[in-house]
């Protein structure tokens, strides 16, 4: 655990060097403020649709936070050929896929809270209302969520050779789940075989990532989701995150590290 817990600091520290995360926090920042001036006719659907673009870009940061983190650290780490020192101290290949998970699931929890907490206070702010559970378990499926999507980016970055290409993939994966994935099952009823049966195991193979995404129980104020729910959601993205993490380090164990 001491070894994970280091190699997770290093992402950690590598967040707050690099100046994505603060570029991105300014933007949504800015939109977000433009919540508490926003009095046009005294119009909620005015209000709705900001926080609306405010909540979008909260994920679209996140998933560029967590894409960007993760699909650069082996790579990073063979280029700079400082893995070979990494795993002569001694440290298992195992302990450096947990290490860099940890790492930058954590990051963006940090990230993730800093959007929260901005969005929470300004909408509360402007609103009078301030439905903390609500906002706690949208944090938690969010970052939930980001648990997955990190573990698919790091079974990416062993098996592509440039970060550049891993990024582009996975977050083109990610929205396109994002978007169509919970449509999948109706596209497949007015589908003929073979092409449904192949539809239907796409749909429930892939990871179900819109059902993280309670971004319209904040914006209509819907009271929250059901705590059994989610903790089912957290099942779910345990077993999922797991099973990935063991896919990355079953590839990564077999891969030769000369560049």
């Amino acid at each position: 655990m001491n070894i994970i817990s280091a190699l997770s600091g290093v992402v950690l520290k590598e967040l707050y060097r690099r100046k994505d995360f603060y570029v991105l926090f300014v933007l949504t920042a800015v939109i977000t403020l433009a919540l508490a001036f926003v009095n046009f006719f005294h119009d909620s659907n005015i209000v709705r649709h900001i926080k609306e673009i405010c909540l979008v870009l909260i994920w679209i940061s996140a998933l560029v936070v967590a894409i960007g983190t993760t699909a650069r650290q082996i790579p990073a780490e063979r280029e700079q050929r400082t893995i070979f020192p990494l795993l002569a101290k001694p440290v298992t290949r195992g302990q450096v896929i947990l290490g860099k998970f940890a790492g930058c699931w954590l990051a963006c929890g940090l990230a993730l809270a800093v959007f929260y907490f901005f969005f929470g206070v300004v909408s509360g702010s402007k609103d009078g209302e301030w439905p903390l559970s609500l906002y706690l378990q949208a944090f938690w499926l969010h970052w939930l969520m980001l648990a997955i999507v990190v573990a698919v980016v790091l079974l990416g970055s062993v098996v592509f050779t440039a970060p550049s290409s891993n990024a582009t993939i996975c977050f083109i994966v990610v929205i396109g789940i994002l978007l169509l994935g919970g449509h999948l099952n109706k596209v497949a009823l007015q589908s003929t075989e073979p092409l449904r049966t192949i539809i239907y195991v796409i749909y429930f193979l892939i990871p179900h990532l819109e059902w993280y995404d309670i971004r319209d129980f904040i914006t209509y104020g819907h009271s929250r989701v059901g705590w059994g729910d989610c903790v089912l959601a957290t099942l779910y993205a345990a077993a999922y995150a797991g099973s990935l993490l063991w896919a990355t380090w079953m590839v990564f164990r077999r891969k030769s590290l000369n560049v």
